[in-house]
């Protein structure tokens, strides 16, 4: 790193942080280490002064409330025949991590071995995994495989269902071994999830990285600031225009201007600010700073067929929530003992497994709760069950993500094209036959389940495929809309540089080339690590 003498103005910051969420909160503590480093982090959403925020189950109150989600929408999908989805995602100090489900898994080392074999080189299995171990703090310590120490807080779920019990035992009789821990998807296994949780309290990236770096003088943090544009001059970032207030502001980067606002955030605010597809921009009357059609493509999600059974003699959630004596003895159990529903994650019990035995690593998660509902937000039935919702982990349909209007207001077009490839209608196929042999194990037959979604009506693999596009809901895993690699359609290169510009990076979810095999917030964490070394040994100012 080198420094030139001369003092920066106000509004001149050494980096511009655009994103305050799960890689965004880390960058700004990592890059505001050194104090003679000036950071700026732009976030349009809030602090997270919500107690909902705080409180695991108050991912109900906070996913579709524009106070904390951008509240996004896909436009219909053909393969969930016409559907358009809610698409959460982050407007808040922690981004995503303060609203999603805290379920903290790294994926597999052949994911991240397959970005290296991509072209990345240092991104292989054997590069990420000791920035993992560096973050985390297990509860249980370090064992080898997990870190202690780190930022990261992970604990176990402080809650026990015997219905839960009975379905690991289930997986266990169709051939699935039981797992003390699920943090990698490496294997076959079952088990429950591990969560970023500290004594039944959410522990966001805000939590973890930004709080304790809020008193550096050089770290500056602006809520409620929407970044507008990125300023450019010729082919390289100089700031960011952002609106707070209801004033238009300017801030100049020195280093460089780091984009941290995920799959859909990210590739929107290139385009609007003149980097994507000429063809694009210029029919929208955007001008071009730079041609890159990569930027907005690749889309990939993970898609849950969410699968309810009923169950008979089982406590579940569903007849809990159903009267008021209920609810106080949910409400007394959190608050004396931060344990029962109220810390859950919205999935309890994680499994991997493979959707054919010619797959070389598990492609099937299920994420199983003690509860169902007809979707998401809505009440919780009025009759005891459970839903087992396994998902593709490494799906071959692809979508994008692209800008509708030169004013960043207007949200962009998803298109997650679910289910578009053959292949993906065949693993669904798959995924919802593991389901019903699993459910009908001994271990769960003295709860007599009897499907209730999608039917057993659905027999053939055609029937099948077909239930998968009516179940089909988001997991919310968006991921590479700004691809890393070293082809000339990829965004950024394996530093996550934006190709073909200067002092603008890309640093999120959006920059994996393939999605990882599991729930995607630990791997963007590490994405975030990486990334800011990088960005300090690159700096020229």
């Amino acid at each position: 790193m080198t420094r030139n003498a001369s003092p920066p103005s106000h509004n001149t910051f050494d980096y511009i942080v655009v994103g305050g969420g799960s890689a965004g909160c880390l960058l700004a503590n990592r890059l505001s280490r050194d104090p003679e480093t000036r950071v700026l982090l732009l976030e349009a959403g809030r602090k997270d002064d919500y107690p909902w925020i705080h409180i695991p189950v108050g991912y109900l109150y906070c996913m579709g409330n524009p106070r904390t989600d951008w509240c996004f929408r896909t436009e219909g999908q053909k393969g969930l025949g016409g559907k358009a989805l809610n698409y959460p995602r982050g407007r808040i100090l922690g981004g995503c991590s303060s609203i999603n489900g805290m379920i903290y898994v790294r994926g597999q080392r052949a994911d991240y071995d397959r970005w290296r074999q991509l072209g990345n080189t240092g991104w292989g299995a054997d590069d990420v995994v000791p920035h993992f171990q560096k973050l985390e703090d297990f509860a249980a310590g370090d064992m080898g495989l997990h870190g202690a120490g780190g930022e990261v807080r992970i604990e176990k779920q402080r809650l026990h269902w015997p219905l839960l019990d009975a379905i690991a035992d289930a997986a266990v009789a169709a051939g699935i071994p039981k797992r003390d821990s699920i943090t990698t998807s490496d294997t076959d296994g079952v088990g429950y999830f591990s969560v970023t949780q500290r004594r039944g309290w959410r522990w966001s990236a805000a939590t973890a990285f930004l709080r304790p770096a809020l008193a550096r003088p050089n770290l500056t943090v602006a809520t409620k600031a929407f970044v507008q544009r990125v300023l450019f001059e010729g082919c390289r970032a100089v700031g960011a225009e952002y609106l707070q207030d209801g004033a238009l502001r300017n801030a100049r980067a020195r280093a460089s201007v780091i984009l941290a606002a995920g799959a859909i955030g990210s590739p929107h605010l290139l385009e609007v600010s003149g980097v994507g597809d000429a063809n694009r921009l210029k029919a929208l009357h955007i001008p071009v700073v730079h041609h890159a059609p990569g930027v907005g493509e690749n889309l990939q999600d993970h898609l849950q067929l969410r699968c309810i059974y009923k169950v008979t003699g089982a406590a579940t959630l569903n007849e809990r929530v159903q009267s008021l004596f209920g609810k106080a003895l949910i409400g007394a159990e959190y608050a004396l003992f931060r344990a029962g529903p109220m810390s859950m994650a919205p999935s309890q019990l994680g499994l991997f497994a493979r959707s054919d035995p010619a797959v070389e690593t598990p492609d099937i998660e299920f994420h199983i709760q003690p509860l169902s509902l007809d979707r998401f937000g809505e009440p919780l039935h009025g009759f005891p069950a459970f839903t087992i919702a396994p998902c593709h982990l490494r799906p071959r349909s692809r979508g994008s993500v692209h800008v509708t209007s030169p004013d960043v207001v207007k949200a962009p077009k998803i298109d997650p094209n679910y289910l578009s490839d053959p292949e993906d209608r065949v693993v669904a196929a798959r995924a919802l036959r593991l389901t019903r042999r699993i459910a009908a194990q001994a271990p769960l037959r003295r709860y007599a389940p009897v499907e209730y979604v999608p039917g057993p009506h659905f027999e053939t693999d055609e029937d099948l495929a077909r239930a998968a596009g009516q179940v089909g809901s988001t997991i919310f895993h968006p991921v590479g809309t700004a691809r890393m690699g070293p082809d000339a359609g990829a965004v950024v290169d394996e530093r996550l540089r934006v190709r073909g510009l200067e002092g603008l990076r890309v640093i999120d979810a959006s920059v994996m080339p393939t999605i990882t095999s599991g729930n995607t917030n630990a791997p963007v964490m590490v994405i975030a690590h990486k990334g800011a070394i990088m960005a300090l040994e690159d700096a020229q100012f």
